[in-house]
């Protein structure tokens, strides 16, 4: 599930909190996130679109009650996402280019963020238990989740891997196995980044559709391939000189990785290289503070998965039989490992 395009980076997921005034500032952030999770998934701001409304034609529109639609719209103003004036509302401007559907801005990805968060009001019983108190495995998600979650790795995906395709040694390679490609963003990057490239995508047959979308509207359809299966099972074939490992090993358990990783490094030619990016934690598993977080949120939405450090990542490329394993940082909170099949 993977990037392309600009090289903005995105802002600092975590903010530290040093004062008193942080910390409340921090712990009453959750409702300006659910005042726009909330008018997002109701469609509140695609019912203005590029227009000018009542709360009682909006309500209309999504469905809502028109005293709550309007004491949400209220609350938008405040955000700055909604303007007022003489009782009707109207989209300020990076509302209207980024959260009305249809738009070609359109963050669609929202969605995946307004199903975390009902995952994470669920992060004090899990660490209680110490495991996810629900699991729902993206192969039997319903198809508008498994559609949004797709579509927010892209956002991100589609922004960063021209970048971090740039940091590998691609001269000899021919061929690539992307596993777990999701919108196939790395695909592309890889495509565009040498025209002497042909890549795989594999992902569960329900993503590869969506896999297919994206690569067709890249142009790119005639140089990448489509495989749909399960990366927790079975072989991916042999005489890959790249194999990638984008956002995946933080889904499993250490054992997990350890055989899907033994499994990758199989698929590899001879002088072959197998990429794993990811959050990679130092010794102490608090930095980068992104993949601390996130640590906690695979706590809460996997039945094992974790961000791993770079020697946990390095042990399993070394009993998979790699050599010259190396960390390679990038701008992102991400980092690499690469190692060689000799």
């Amino acid at each position: 599930m993977r990037r392309q395009g600009s090289a903005r980076r995105p802002p600092a997921a975590v903010a530290p909190v040093r004062s008193e005034e942080e910390l409340l500032r921090a712990v009453a952030g959750f409702r300006a996130a659910r005042v726009i999770l909330s008018a997002f998934e109701l469609g509140f701001f695609t019912a203005l679109g590029a227009g000018e409304r009542d709360a009682r034609r909006v309500a209309a529109r999504t469905g809502t009650e028109e005293r709550a639609a309007e004491r949400l719209l209220n609350a938008l103003c405040a955000l700055g996402l909604v303007r007022k004036r003489g009782g009707r509302f109207r989209n300020a401007l990076l509302a209207r280019l980024r959260l009305v559907a249809g738009r070609p801005g359109y963050l669609a990805g929202l969605g995946h963020s307004a199903a975390q968060w009902r995952t994470w009001s669920m992060l004090s019983a899990a660490v209680r238990r110490g495991r996810a108190t629900t699991v729902r495995p993206a192969a039997r998600g319903d198809r508008a989740r498994r559609s949004g979650f797709i579509a927010a790795m892209h956002q991100r995906a589609r922004l960063q891997a021209p970048r971090i395709v740039a940091q590998l040694d691609l001269a000899r390679t021919r061929r690539c196995l992307d596993i777990g490609a999701g919108s196939g963003a790395y695909a592309i990057a890889l495509c565009r980044a040498s025209a002497a490239l042909r890549v795989t995508a594999f992902d569960l047959p329900a993503v590869i559709p969506l896999t297919r979308g994206y690569v067709r509207r890249a142009g790119l359809l005639r140089r990448v391939d489509f495989r749909a299966g399960d990366f927790r099972r079975g072989g991916f074939g042999p005489g890959y000189d790249l194999v990638l490992l984008s956002a995946i090993v933080h889904m499993n358990g250490a054992e997990q990785n350890r055989r899907l990783i033994a499994r990758a490094a199989a698929a590899l030619a001879p002088g072959g290289q197998l990429v794993v990016q990811d959050f990679i934690m130092d010794r102490g598993r608090t930095r980068p503070a992104a993949g601390a977080f996130f640590a906690l949120n695979m706590l809460v939405a996997t039945a094992g998965g974790d961000s791993y450090t770079a020697g946990e990542i390095a042990t399993w490329m070394r009993a998979a039989g790699l050599k010259r394993i190396r960390r390679v940082a990038t701008p992102y909170d991400a980092a690499l490992m690469i190692g060689w099949k000799e």
